[in-house]
Formats: structure tokens, sequence, C-alpha cells
């Protein structure tokens, strides 16, 4: 894989350097990567960048900027190919400190080449050598794996009896070669917005109770994190089940799960789980739970609208659900359930959700 992925970016470069020796402008040409660009791919039911496309040229002071940053980026990661190492994002960001006029503003911008990238030559940046900072995401239930040791050779963990009440940590790197899923006892996996509700749940026995893994999302899930959900559902056949709070920010992180996030719609067929089904606290948990609740903010009203044109939430359940949260102008936590006692999330709630999407319990 080595040599494709450095063929590939030398020929990026060579494409930049005969089109300057032509007497052409050099230009990179891309997807558009906004919402108005993603698209229903009907083949694998995940959103996708459609066919409107992008241009960075030389024409102008910004595309020349581009151009250059790119240019420096990948001699970057050819040196690490050629070496054997690999890069934090976070390490590039500051290593382009000394690339002169090439060097980030920010990381955010170093951060959205490297997606660029990924678009550009159908790569991941797994593939680059680059990796995010820890994750530090979690899971807990009856599923054993293989995880490649520095030493080389693949240790066999079962994530319920193998490990602590943290749970097994997901690497950044989860591919086949890095990380093997080997068998499990389990009928679903639930994921998780929260440590707490996941260390509710752990602490409950709710894995063993009702046969699943439980996966600690740590919020918006890593990209690793959802690799792993979609192995462990393509791979294991084990359904998705996730259990966030109630309120925009956590509508989206289900839909990055299920439909694709919009900054790696060029991915969500190697990421998105389209059969993931939203168990979360949703407007009408909150009245028919009579939950605790917290007032929606300007931003939250502003996300919740923008969803309503958001072509991945243009279905019955979610306008319904978006709409009432919308009129009742509330949102709570999943925390929220402990109104009804310690217990009451994984006896009755949660028993209750699984049975009416998946017949699970």
């Amino acid at each position: 894989m080595g040599n494709e992925v450095k063929k590939t970016l030398e020929s990026m470069v060579e494409d930049i350097y005969n089109a300057l020796g032509g007497g052409e402008v050099p230009e990179i040409r891309m997807s558009s990567r906004n919402r108005d660009n993603i698209v229903l791919d009907k083949l694998s039911s995940v959103w996708k960048y459609g066919d409107a496309k992008v241009s960075r040229s030389l024409k102008t002071t910004d595309g020349a900027n581009y151009v250059l940053k790119n240019m420096y980026m990948i001699d970057f990661i050819l040196e690490m190919l050629r070496d054997g190492k690999s890069s934090t994002l976070r390490e590039m960001y500051y290593i382009s400190e000394g690339w002169g006029r090439a060097k980030f503003g920010t990381q955010d911008e170093s951060d959205l080449m490297a997606e660029d990238l990924e678009v550009i030559t159908s790569l991941i940046r797994e593939d680059f050598k680059l990796r995010p900072e820890e994750n530090g995401a979690s899971i807990i239930g009856d599923i054993t794996i293989e995880e490649r040791s520095r030493k080389g050779d693949f240790k066999k963990i079962n994530c319920k009896d193998d490990v602590g009440e943290a749970g097994y940590t997901i690497p950044n790197n989860v591919e086949s070669e890095k990380l093997r899923l080997r068998s499990t006892n389990a009928k679903f996996v639930l994921a998780l917005e929260t440590g707490g509700m996941f260390d509710r749940l752990v602490e409950n026995g709710f894995d063993e109770k009702f046969g699943c893994v439980l996966v600690h999302l740590k919020g918006q899930p890593a990209r690793s994190t959802r690799r792993v959900l979609k192995r462990m559902n393509t791979e294991m056949n084990l359904p998705i089940f996730v259990f966030t709070d109630g309120d925009p920010w956590s509508f989206r992180i289900f839909g990055s799960i299920a439909y694709g996030a919009i900054k790696t719609a060029h991915i969500s067929e190697y990421l998105a789980v389209p059969t993931a089904e939203f168990i979360g606290v949703t407007a009408s948990d909150i009245l028919n739970y009579d939950l605790p609740t917290d007032k929606l903010t300007d931003k939250d009203i502003a996300a919740l609208n923008a969803e309503l044109k958001d072509p991945r939430f243009q279905t019955d359940f979610w306008r319904a659900e978006i709409e009432t949260m919308l009129q009742i102008n509330k949102k709570a936590e999943q925390q929220a359930l402990a109104k009804y006692g310690l217990n009451y999330v994984t006896d009755t709630y949660l028993p209750e959700k699984l049975g009416e999407v998946g017949g699970i319990i």
C-alpha cells in the first residue's frame, strides 16, 4: 500500500510541475465539501459528495498559497513514508512553522487540508501516516479482539474479561492490519455519548444482563470509533444503537454515525452505518417521560433550523422531533433520566426504547 500512496502523491506533484513547464496555470480540483453537495448514494445508503467541484489554481494569491501548502504537506508525508515514521495532526501543524510562507495559520487549516488530500487522492489519512491526538473512547462487552503490539505480534483481548472498569481503549488505527475482530456473543452494540452514562451502564451490568457491547463515543466520535462501529456491524453482523442527549448537537452525533459527516463524506462508505438506530433522548421523550430540561439557546435554535434543511435529516421522524423541540423550546441530557432513580435508565428506559426500535430486548 505504501508504494501506491507514494505513486499517487508523486503523480500530483508531477502534474503541477508539468503544467508549470508547459506554460499552463496549475490547479487542484476536488469535490465541493459543503452541505449543498451532499447526496444519498442509493447503492450504499450513505451520504456522499455529489458532482459539484471546486478548483484551487495559481491564478489567485489564495489559490497559490493553497497549492504551495499542499505541496509542502505532500513532501512531509512522502518523507514519513520513506522513513517509516508517523505524525499526529498537531505535530504536522507545528512542523509547518519551518515551512516559511507555507506554514499554517491554525491547526484547523492544516486538518482541513489533510482531509482535502483524502478527497483528492481517494486515500485516507492512515495511508498518509497521519493520526489524531489520543481519543480515549472505550469498549466494554463480550467481544474478543486481537491488537498488534509494539513488537509486531497480536495479543488477544476480551473486552469484558480482560479489561478494567474503563474498558478497552480504541486505538487510532483500527484497520485489520492493526486490529482484528475475532468473536462475540453479543446481540447488539449500544453506543453512548457521555462518559457518565457509559459508567452507569457498566456499573449496572447492562452489557452482561442484555448481552451487548457498550461503546463510549466520548461526545462527537472520532473516526476510529466510527470505523470500529462500522466494522462490528459489517464483520460481526451486530446491530448498532445510539444513545445520546436530547439536543441538536447530539442529533448530529447520530447523523455522523448513521449517515456520515459532511466533512468526511468522501469516506462515508468506510465509516457510516446506515442501519444504525437512534434511541437517544428525543423531544417526545422530554414530554412522555416528563424529564428535567434546559431552555434552548440561540445557537441550539439555529442548529435545529439548519438540521431541518440538512438532507441527512429529511425523514418524517427527524422532522417531527426537531419541530417539536423547537416548539417546546427545551432540551434534555441523558442523565435527566436519573430523576426516577439510578436504575431507571437500565431497567426501564433502554429496554422500552430498544423494544420499540429493534425488538432486541
